[in-house]
């Protein structure tokens, strides 16, 4: 289930500068309004999520703030925001997180953004349930946040793979079809088949996790426009959860569009 969140900015608490790496504090934020509703949901998402084979898949996701106005000082890492609403989107694929959860818990809730330089602190105005996607089998979408794809390689470190590496393509399978036999407990009975084209240039976004912390890690993701060719099982597990890796992070979520 999908939500669109729209923030009223209060500049006069904290000002109005963010980090440009705002994905780790974002994600902070809403751990810590599920905890204060239901401390036993929050825990199960931090520490569990679903689990298959040793992994651990928290099955949700949340989009880039969408900033109508804003500069940027890439000296200082910092995103100013000019405008005084700001949204954002976040979807639960896990049965618990039905409406009756999700709303109400941020709503008129006060939120704050920050890493140790600079942060923004907001009002959440409104929650809105968005509607149910009408699903086929070859739908077009634009990433909303980075898809982040990677392989480990012969010294042990992260290859971030870009859209147009031969290998993207199993690894988005790869991930639809291992959140599939983990929430259903049994591998996926169909044809799994994926095709996905491009539509756009595919651009890099390299995410710093933790900055300015000694467990800063970097993570790279690509947005684009995309159209993709998935059996309607795995499309939806796509659009409620997240295409690619490191989704409760805040990569690959996903908005459909119409056909190009």
């Amino acid at each position: 289930m999908r939500f669109k969140l729209t923030l009223q900015i209060q500049p006069e608490a904290m000002g109005r500068e963010l980090p440009i790496n705002y994905q780790y504090p974002l994600q902070g934020v809403i751990y810590h309004t599920l905890k204060k509703s239901d401390l036993e949901f929050s825990t199960w998402l931090h520490e569990n999520g679903y689990q298959m084979n040793g992994k651990r898949f928290k099955l949700f996701t949340f989009s880039n703030l969408i900033v109508p106005q804003y500069g940027i000082d890439k000296q200082r890492e910092r995103l100013i925001i000019k405008s005084d609403i700001v949204t954002f989107y976040i979807t639960f694929l896990p049965e618990k997180s039905t409406q009756q959860f999700i709303q109400g818990l941020f709503q008129q809730q006060t939120i704050q953004i920050a890493d140790p330089i600079s942060g923004v602190k907001f009002m959440v105005r409104e929650i809105q349930v968005m509607p149910p996607l009408d699903y086929h089998p070859d739908m077009t979408f634009r990433t909303l946040s980075p898809i982040c794809i990677s392989l480990r390689n012969e010294r042990g470190h992260m290859d971030y793979l870009s859209p147009t590496d031969p290998r993207y393509e199993l690894g988005i399978l790869t991930g639809l079809l291992d959140r599939y036999n983990t929430i259903h407990g049994h591998p996926f009975g169909g044809t799994p088949n994926c095709h996905l084209q491009l539509l756009s240039e595919p651009k890099s976004a390299l995410v710093r996790i933790k900055a300015y912390t000694p467990d800063e890690t970097r993570v790279r993701g690509y947005r684009y426009l995309f159209k993709i060719d998935l059996p309607e099982e795995l499309m939806q597990i796509a659009y409620e959860s997240g295409l690619g890796e490191k989704g409760s992070m805040g990569f690959g979520m996903i908005e459909a569009q119409e056909k190009v």
